[in-house]
């Protein structure tokens, strides 16, 4: 990173994490940090526990292929999130001036003020998800955020496979079927019809743009090519 340059919230988010969450979230301890410098740039170098088993998913966080997981996988993960939501930090993941820029064009529906923040992990999908037992991955990004962010996230990437999206779901129905809850799962889809508009993940949009028009009412106003 060039130095003057502010480090962002990615900067120093799995050191943050790994000091600042409670054991009860399962996550990769880190065992040791280097910083330094050279004339132009700063540089980091983190040395985190090593896990000898895969994800869920490789290849993208867009799920392809249905989960299968026991219900004391997806109780861990509510008891993950539900940990992760007591933490008090000023680190900001999503922040209300990104909502008020972009809502209106992306979901074509009036700029929401968020009022009821929570402390979340900011990227969830299956490629930051281990098989049982539980373990949560890459926290380069967590801090605060609307709430229902990171389950409507983990939603909004599996809305390819039915049956893991209503799974989803029903694990999460005091979140996801509450206002607040509606409001953040809005936020998250808008993130990603962003991702959609320059071209990322097109097998997921036209899902994006259906599911969006279902908690709205409203056409999502993205290009007919994106869309289809």
């Amino acid at each position: 990173m060039p130095l003057g340059k502010p480090g962002g919230i990615t900067w120093d988010g799995t050191v943050r994490a790994d000091t600042l969450l409670p054991r009860a979230v399962p996550r990769p301890r880190v065992h040791d940090l280097l910083e330094w410098t050279d004339l132009t740039h700063r540089y980091r170098a983190e040395l985190s526990e090593y896990l000898p088993r895969p994800a869920l998913q490789s290849g993208g966080p867009v799920l392809t292929w249905e989960l299968d997981l026991p219900d004391s996988w997806w109780a861990d993960l509510r008891a993950a999130l539900t940990a992760t939501a007591t933490v008090p930090t000023g680190r900001q993941a999503v922040r209300q001036q990104w909502i008020g820029r972009h809502f209106h064009r992306l979901l074509g529906i009036p700029t929401i003020q968020v009022t009821s923040w929570t402390t979340g992990h900011g990227d969830l999908h299956v490629g930051n998800l281990l098989p049982p037992p539980l373990v949560l991955l890459d926290w380069e990004g967590w801090g605060r955020m609307p709430a229902g962010f990171d389950v409507g996230l983990f939603h909004a990437y599996s809305l390819t496979v039915p049956a893991t999206a209503a799974r989803i779901r029903a694990t999460f129905p005091d979140i996801l079927g509450t206002e607040a809850g509606r409001i953040g799962e809005l936020v998250a889809l808008a993130q990603l019809l962003q991702v959609s508009e320059r071209g990322g993940h097109p097998e997921l949009t036209p899902h994006l743009v259906r599911h969006a028009e279902q908690l709205t009412g409203i056409p999502v106003p993205m290009p007919p090519a994106a869309a289809a």
